[in-house]
């Protein structure tokens, strides 16, 4: 069982996982509006991989008899000066998300429950990655600058990443299976 400090701590972090979808949706949509497609894409995927973070913490919750709750979501930004700026938001937002789960790991051993301490270590790890990730990106577009054609090799190489939600995350679990 969750002690209430702990679950509400993780339903706080679970709304920033859900705020992390919204904001690289919006970013999606802005990347439309530029004619970045592939830039878009890549927004429309990261903002999936965070609804699986956000479902993966809030299933622990329900699973540990805790109160798994939806928190009002803010609104995000909507527009960037440049695909720069939008990168560099995206890295900058990854690092505070990677003190925001740090934080969480020290609740958990505040609260003395190496459960869910054990629990977090998949999150640290993404975490790892998604500062990786995002960095790799962000320098890609600055070594581009403004250079419209290495603007666009990347934009068309970022079109080409894949996501596929694991199983039992889904967002529409039944379409399909008529």
């Amino acid at each position: 069982m969750l002690s209430e400090k702990m679950n509400e701590a993780l339903n706080v972090q679970a709304n920033r996982e859900v705020y992390s979808s919204y904001l690289y949706l919006s970013m999606s949509y802005y990347f439309e509006s530029i004619n970045m497609e592939g830039f878009a894409h890549w927004m429309r995927l990261q903002a999936g991989e965070e609804l699986v973070h956000t479902m993966k913490m809030l299933d622990y919750v329900a699973g540990k008899g805790g109160r798994a709750r939806m928190l009002a979501v803010e609104a995000p930004k909507f527009s960037w000066a440049s695909p720069l700026q939008a990168f560099q938001h995206v890295w900058d937002h990854e690092r505070v998300v990677t003190g925001l789960i740090q934080t969480l790991v020290k609740v958990a051993e505040e609260e003395l429950d190496e459960v869910t301490k054990e629990f977090l270590q998949w999150f640290v790890l993404e975490q790892v990655e998604e500062e990786e990730s995002s960095d790799n990106v962000r320098n890609r577009v600055m070594a581009a600058g403004i250079d419209r054609a290495a603007l666009e090799a990347a934009d068309r190489e970022l079109g080409q990443r894949s996501f596929k939600f694991p199983r039992g995350f889904e967002i529409f679990p039944y379409a399909g299976s008529q």
